[in-house]
């Protein structure tokens, strides 16, 4: 399977789940060794180090300061990875509310990394996207 491309059925069947955990965003310098129990959910290399995605709890316990208290939202649609205008939709339309985002696509679904203190008006801007697009 290789994913939607129709952006209006990706808009309006996307189903945004806003996850529980606080993230922060954790740089390593070059041939810095990754801490034991940080298990990223997302990384990343550079040239200037490898960025990792984890928990506020997993950097806090393994020593690297993080960055960026956010919280995760997955679009619970299968996007294709050569879909064109998901995320350009979707960060407009919060950007237009003043809200920062950090987007990560995978192979299955797109992550919304946004300001903890602002997810569930992230989450309510993402769900009236999805209704006004049909959903």
């Amino acid at each position: 399977m290789t994913g939607e491309t129709d952006l209006q059925r990706l808009l309006a069947s996307m189903t945004p789940q806003l996850l529980p955990d606080v993230h922060v965003f954790v740089t390593l310098p070059p041939g810095v060794a990754m801490p034991d129990g940080l298990d990223p959910v997302m990384s990343f290399r550079e040239r200037e180090g490898l960025t990792l995605i984890v928990t506020e709890d997993k950097a806090k316990s393994a020593g690297p300061a993080g960055t960026f208290r956010c919280r995760m939202i997955t679009l619970n649609i299968h996007s294709s990875l050569e879909a064109v205008g998901f995320l350009a939709a979707i960060t407009t339309r919060l950007a237009a509310a003043g809200m920062g985002v950090n987007p990560v696509s995978a192979f299955y679904h797109d992550h919304l990394f946004v300001p903890a203190e602002r997810a569930e008006e992230a989450l309510a801007i993402l769900r009236q996207l999805a209704a006004e697009s049909g959903g």
